[in-house]
């Protein structure tokens, strides 16, 4: 069992220490040398885990993957208005974005480097953006002229160029920038009956998406890497 678990162990750390390094420098210019350098293990120890580079960044994104549709589905089982559900779901995303480097990850690789076969980060969230822009409208919750996929693109669009943004400067990805965004566009995107019970910061809903995952603890050298 305690080697079962230090293999699980060093292969986290692997996976972790590629995110850091995806995050940082992209795909093309980390090398496998250098992740495994960050996660305190040996070239010998990655490859006994992973074939090669591109093994690993899949890794990466199905963790990423899998932490994103956790947060698409607790919003789909939320009782609340859809566009209050997408407000909060929003909210989550950037969140998880700011604290978690595998996460972060996983969309920089879906745009830079993921063939067809591997999960698109992007095109997951906007077909959660998509589907709760349908429910509104089934509620009668849209402004009157909005179509659904016209507002999907604009959202979809809006909140994934967060995650570009943030790259450069983490106030992008910040509880006030998603606010603000929300609190200019509601107006605009809601029935005027709607208006005044949607919460552009997040009802309550918005933390239980995010206890629904933990962020995970890095390696110490993994996070020294990574500060």
């Amino acid at each position: 069992m305690r080697k079962q678990e230090r293999a699980e162990r060093t292969r986290r750390a692997l996976i972790h220490s590629a995110a850091a390094a995806f995050d940082e420098y992209g795909y093309a210019s980390s090398r496998v040398s250098g992740i495994s350098a960050r996660a305190g293990v040996s070239t010998g120890a990655f490859h006994f885990h992973f074939e090669d580079k591109e093994s690993l960044a899949a890794a990466v994104e199905s963790e990423a993957h899998e932490a994103l549709l956790t947060i698409t589905r607790c919003a789909d089982s939320s009782d609340e208005p859809a566009l209050q559900v997408l407000a909060d779901a929003s909210h989550a995303m950037v969140s998880r974005l700011r604290s978690d480097l595998v996460v972060r990850a996983g969309f920089r690789l879906s745009c830079d480097v993921s063939p067809a076969t591997r999960p698109d980060l992007r095109r997951q969230w906007q077909d959660f953006v998509r589907r709760q822009l349908v429910r509104a409208g089934s509620e009668g919750a849209l402004a009157e002229g909005v179509a659904p996929q016209d507002a999907a693109t604009v959202i979809t669009a809006s909140t994934t160029g967060l995650e570009v943004l943030g790259r450069g400067d983490e106030e992008w990805l910040s509880r006030e920038a998603v606010t603000a965004f929300w609190r200019l566009l509601l107006p605009r995107l809601a029935a005027s009956h709607m208006v005044g019970r949607l919460d552009p910061a997040g009802s309550d809903e918005t933390a239980g998406y995010g206890d629904a995952y933990a962020t995970p603890v890095l390696s110490p050298a993994v996070e020294k890497a990574a500060s």
